[in-house]
């Protein structure tokens, strides 16, 4: 592609919205709808390609959020839908959007209508000046509850503390260009973790800020089970600190011994108080006893990632597509 060609693909994109989904009947009718009337507007202002679309990807879901989705495909409209063979949680679900959708640009975002629709064009003009990546950041937290806030904002600072690369309140809403998205597909990593996985990209990078909405109807699909495991993956898959903090626990547990040791021999020969072998003996084998289980966990937690990869198993499976993107129907 030549360079007038470069320009004029990005004055006038083909846009792509990908949106996992697990059980989202409750909210799909109003996030179709209003996705929809979004990008009538952008064709009509002549922002984005007339060819551009939704892309739904069902993520095993138990409710009729497929069917809802395959009856608006039907209608020869915008939507279109990935139907994955079964659950496998919202990072897989999202990378076989990316990696399956067509398009110039594709934007990943949520189907729960937290996300504001309105900055798209932002994120779209900050593509036209160059980006190649475009990070959608919340500009501040004050709809959550306290203990979500609480974890969210300790759970970046943690990251950023590991020595990982994230961006401070960024989750998986973003724009990626088909260079990038290309780039990402030459990445086969199990264990998922996009937010920070996209960062080791390089390119261009922007940002557009946000204020997250509430929830429009339903319910969370993501836990505080499923968050913790969520950031728990992404410390173990982007940074070796937890496995350098052994080293550090090793060295604190040899000073901590000769401090002790050193305090029951004085109680030993100047007080009347010590029980022949209690502190040499029940202190510091509890103590070493929990260092060493801990050391095993983290130890175990990152040589159960090495085994899960050498099995090197698909991500996910497609069973079906829907739409005209698609060809299909």
């Amino acid at each position: 592609m030549d360079v007038q060609e470069q320009a004029k693909v990005r004055e006038l994109p083909v846009l792509g919205l990908v949106l996992p989904c697990y059980n989202e009947q409750e909210v799909l009718p109003e996030t179709t709808a209003r996705l929809c009337a979004l990008l009538d507007r952008m064709k009509a202002s002549g922002d984005i390609a007339a060819d551009s679309a939704i892309f739904y990807v069902d993520d095993g879901s138990r409710d009729s959020t497929w069917q809802l989705i395959d009856d608006y495909a039907r209608q020869g409209g915008a939507v279109c839908g990935i139907k994955l063979s079964r659950n496998r949680g919202h990072q897989n679900a999202l990378l076989c959007g990316l990696m399956t959708a067509p398009g110039d640009v594709l934007i990943s975002l949520d189907a729960d209508l937290q996300d504001d629709l309105e900055i798209i064009p932002a994120m779209l003009d900050a593509y036209r000046k160059g980006s190649e990546i475009v990070f959608a950041v919340r500009s501040r937290r004050d709809k959550d509850s306290f203990f979500k806030r609480f974890f969210a904002e300790s759970y970046y600072k943690f990251f950023a503390f590991m020595g990982a690369q994230i961006i401070y309140n960024h989750a998986d809403y973003r724009l990626m260009s088909r260079r990038a998205l290309e780039t990402l597909r030459e990445y086969d990593e199990s264990h998922l973790f996009l937010r920070a996985l996209i960062l080791q990209l390089g390119f261009k990078t922007s940002t557009v800020e946000f204020e997250r909405a509430e929830r429009y109807a339903g319910v969370s699909k993501y836990p505080v089970s499923k968050m913790l495991a969520l950031a728990w993956q992404g410390i173990t898959s982007f940074t070796a600190y937890p496995l350098r903090l052994i080293t550090g626990a090793g060295a604190a547990v040899s000073l901590g011994s000769i401090v002790l040791a050193a305090w029951a021999l004085a109680v030993r020969i100047f007080t009347d108080d010590a029980l022949p072998g209690w502190a040499s003996v029940v202190i510091p084998m509890y103590f070493l006893g929990g260092v060493q289980l801990l050391s095993l966990g983290i130890f175990g937690e990152y040589l159960a990632k090495v085994y899960e990869s050498s099995k090197r198993r698909p991500r996910f499976h497609v069973e079906l597509v829907c739409g005209r993107r698609f060809g299909a129907r």
